[in-house]
């Protein structure tokens, strides 16, 4: 990649793959290695300086180029997921218009079973904002609304003050496609977002105003990578030895509800999904709870 602008794009997509889907550093690397190999391939084979320009018969062509050279089935794969993915960032972030590997082959993968914290960890996740500094006070609004909602990092931290009604008790979120719906709020998160609207935002508030919700400490919108970093250390004091990103906090909201008799439908409408078949997967996550548990318990399991 020549120009600064995809190379900041590429890295806004491993930055992307690390705080908003909580891959592990090692997966974000292969992801970066699997993309800069066919970067090299659009400046040396096929003439073409910017992935952003790529229509999809480079990307079949790089595909045979891949098998021409001898790599294994099982790479290829990986490394098609890996376009897919890339492309559908920069669609889904309005960077192109069009995705050009929308018709490649989608690899046939294992579904992992997403990582989620106990009831029990969470409360003591959430226990560790400490104080009434303002930082406190918004990392104590943060963590309560993203377990209280279910919201995507990026939903978070994209609200503006006028997406939360305190009184009524919800939040108004735009999710992927620019698709509006509305979350309860919990009793805990309403007091939370209550305190840090009284007692922190005014003092993070800096003179240039801003409608964002959650600043930061120069009165600026919080990112999603420090939103991430935030609840990295929270964890780390809360002592939970598990590879934690806001959309554990997203996938245990999403199971805990299921776990205490929430219906399919109403928590695919909290999370967005369009697809039911998306949030099914958490039926999977309490089933082997169920059974851990009944192996756990039970004198004859």
């Amino acid at each position: 990649m020549k120009g600064n602008g995809d190379r900041a794009q590429f890295k806004y997509f491993l930055a992307y793959l690390k705080v908003e889907r909580g891959l592990a550093d090692n997966t974000v690397s292969a992801y970066g290695v699997d993309l800069n190999q066919f970067f090299a391939y659009l400046e040396d084979e096929a003439g073409i300086g910017s992935p952003l320009v790529v229509e999809g018969p480079i990307l079949s062509s790089y595909l045979y180029f891949l098998k021409g050279k001898g790599f294994a089935p099982a790479t290829v794969a990986r490394k098609t997921a890996s376009l897919k993915a890339f492309y559908h960032f920069l669609t889904s972030e309005n960077i192109i218009a069009q995705n050009p590997a929308r018709l490649l082959p989608s690899p046939r993968q294992r579904q992992l079973l997403p990582d989620v914290l106990s009831e029990e960890e969470v409360e003591d996740l959430l226990r560790q904002p400490r104080g009434v500094s303002p930082p406190a006070l918004r990392d104590r609004a943060m963590l309560e609304t993203l377990y209280a909602t279910g919201l995507r990092a990026s939903e978070l931290v994209g609200l503006d003050r006028s997406d939360l009604n305190l009184n009524l008790g919800y939040v108004r979120c735009w999710g992927k496609g620019a698709k509006e719906r509305i979350v309860p709020l919990g009793r805990k998160a309403i007091q939370a977002a209550v305190s840090y609207l009284r007692s922190g935002r005014p003092q993070m508030l800096s003179s240039y105003g801003t409608e964002a919700f959650f600043l930061n400490i120069r009165g600026r919108r919080i990112t999603r990578q420090a939103l991430w970093q935030i609840l990295k250390k929270y964890a780390r004091e809360a002592k939970i030895n598990k590879n934690i990103s806001p959309h554990t906090l997203r996938h245990s909201f999403a199971t805990h509800l299921l776990d205490n008799g929430a219906d399919l439908r109403i928590v695919q409408e909290l999370l967005g999904h369009v697809s039911i078949a998306t949030t099914q997967i958490y039926t999977h996550v309490s089933n082997q709870r169920l059974h851990q548990v009944y192996e756990r318990f039970h004198p004859r399991a």
